[in-house]
């Protein structure tokens, strides 16, 4: 039986989302946001940014998403303190956790050498268990995923 996040995420592929910007999507629809041009930008990290099968766009989308909650976005603000930390743990977790399970962390390690189109069914699991991830890492450091007013932690 699919839940709803995995449904959310085949609608999204079906649309021509890659996982960074699906990723993005998420998080902006938890806060009750869009921002097409941040989810535009997102796609310059598919692929293993630029196309190039280099790091993970799971990893660096959920990268993006932290950032989302946690960094400067103009002059008032300042990173949440607790960033660093938070891509710490993300990076150890997909390091040691996620990665183990698909030969490594850059995009053509998970999806294979040859291949130039992500594997639905193994980059969505991929998905599914980094953002799931991220929201306890935002929860553990005292984010609310789902409140428009971010960047308090």
């Amino acid at each position: 039986m699919m839940d709803e996040l995995e449904f959310r995420l085949l609608q999204l592929a079906g649309r021509g989302y890659c996982c960074s910007q699906a990723l993005i999507i998420l998080a902006l629809e938890a806060m009750g946001k869009t921002n097409k041009d941040l989810v535009r930008a997102m796609s310059g990290l598919c692929m293993g940014a630029a196309g190039g099968g280099n790091t993970c766009g799971v990893f660096t989308g959920a990268a993006c998403m932290l950032a989302l909650y946690a960094g400067k976005g103009d002059d008032n603000e300042k990173e949440n303190e607790k960033l660093p930390l938070m891509y710490s743990e993300l990076s150890e977790w997909f390091e040691k956790t996620a990665c183990v399970s698909y030969n490594g962390i850059s995009c053509r390690d998970i999806i294979g050498e040859e291949s130039n189109v992500p594997d639905p069914d193994l980059c969505r699991q991929l998905l599914i268990d980094t953002y799931n991830h991220v929201l306890e890492i935002l929860v553990q450091n005292g984010f609310d995923p789902f409140d428009a007013g971010n960047n308090e932690g």
